[in-house]
């Protein structure tokens, strides 16, 4: 007999079990990696964007902050200074924007300093509370003030640490009266290689490449119990050709991915205890596939190389991809393309970039014109970016 019930209690609890359904929320099959602060990412001068959004790799010129600042310690000109401007949104509106401010100094040789403003601008932004009240003008917009310092290791490579202060004020005093803005710090760890210029059989040339770790740093969120977010800690790996055909004539082509070192969301659902297919209160949310990404930054690095709810092949659609090319004549005029590919799943950028640069005197003037190749519009589609260089001690090291 006491057999008897046992075999009815297991029977039940078997029955109970398989009645248990998980639930999948649907709409998550394109896990887009999603991150605080996101104009980091948006190439701020009119070279790098010409070229699909790359620099890492890419010879030194007066921006080399933004994406690789070892490069400084192979500038030929002793120092100078970058400005550049980015509509953005243009076809929209007319007040939002990138602009960017570069200055960078080789102190000799082996070294040299640089330091930079990043200013995002989402416009004005009008509140009006009745016909009788004054309007309410903000202002939201996001900043960050860089500083770094290079080092040449060999007379063919250097590295570079860079230090930022990050400030997001994107709350709005109109919406919530105790709104503050979130700063926190990044860290950028660079290094740059650049060869001898060697003898081929019809042209010289000159190998390039370089890395990047960006925007390491702790997470923050812009009230107590808000949300934290990630800052978009970056790994770039890039590396190029210089074709070198005569004293007027020369050709470079660079390729580089990069991976954002941020936790893929996961797979989530609920186990539907009851069978009514509704998540009721009773049934917490929980992870089907996939890692927590609720880990601190450092973790969030290590674990963003393998905790895609596909594995490897999910892993590999989060590098992007990029190919620029490059041709100057004479030092004084350059005309350049690129690309950049983004998988579908991921985000779908991709498009096609032109641009073109002058050299007058001691000033560069860059342009470049963006096309979207995908069926996701992008924002800086058909969009004229513009940047200008003043070079200062042109000449002053020897380096080509």
């Amino acid at each position: 007999m006491k057999n008897q019930i046992l075999l009815l209690i297991t029977l039940a609890f078997i029955f109970k079990a398989n009645a248990q359904e998980t639930i999948i929320f649907p709409n998550q099959e394109r896990r887009v990696i999603t991150t605080g602060v996101p104009f980091l990412l948006i190439a701020p001068d009119a070279r790098a964007a010409a070229m699909g959004d790359m620099g890492v790799a890419t010879s030194v010129d007066a921006f080399s902050q933004q994406w690789n600042p070892s490069k400084y310690a192979f500038s030929e000109t002793k120092s100078g200074v970058g400005v550049s401007y980015t509509p953005y949104l243009s076809k929209l509106v007319n007040d939002i924007f990138l602009g960017n401010v570069t200055y960078f100094n080789r102190i000799d040789e082996r070294s040299a300093f640089s330091a930079s403003l990043k200013y995002f601008s989402l416009g004005d932004i009008e509140f009006v509370t009745d016909e009788f009240s004054e309007a309410l003008i903000q202002r939201p917009n996001e900043l960050t003030i860089d500083a770094s310092y290079a080092l040449r290791l060999t007379d063919q490579f250097a590295m570079a640490v860079a230090m930022r202060y990050l400030r997001s004020d994107l709350r709005l005093d109109g919406v919530d009266g105790d709104a503050t803005p979130a700063s926190t710090f990044g860290v950028d760890i660079t290094g740059y290689y650049q060869s001898e210029e060697e003898a081929y059989a019809d042209f010289n040339g000159r190998w390039r490449a370089g890395f990047a770790i960006q925007n390491i740093g702790p997470k923050f969120k812009y009230d107590e119990g808000g949300q934290e977010n990630f800052q978009p800690t970056n790994l770039r790996l890039g590396a190029g050709f210089d074709f070198i055909f005569d004293d007027y004539n020369k050709i470079a082509v660079t390729a580089e991915i990069t991976k954002l070192l941020v936790p893929t969301p996961p797979v989530y659902g609920y186990v539907d205890t009851d069978g009514d297919e509704n998540q009721d209160s009773d049934e917490p949310t929980i992870i089907v596939e996939g890692k927590d990404p609720d880990v601190s930054f450092l973790s969030g690095m290590f674990q963003s190389f393998g905790d895609a709810p596909d594995g490897f092949s999910e892993e590999m659609k989060e590098f992007t991809w990029a190919l620029g090319a490059e041709y100057l004549y004479q030092d004084s005029f350059a005309f350049r393309a690129g690309y950049f590919n983004e998988s579908e799943d991921k985000g779908a950028r991709k498009f096609l970039a032109l641009g073109a640069g002058f050299k007058a005197n001691v000033v560069n003037i860059d342009l470049s014109y963006l096309f979207s190749a995908s069926k996701v519009q992008s924002p800086l589609e058909n969009t004229l970016r513009f940047s200008l260089t003043f070079n200062i001690g042109a000449g002053e090291y020897n380096e080509y």
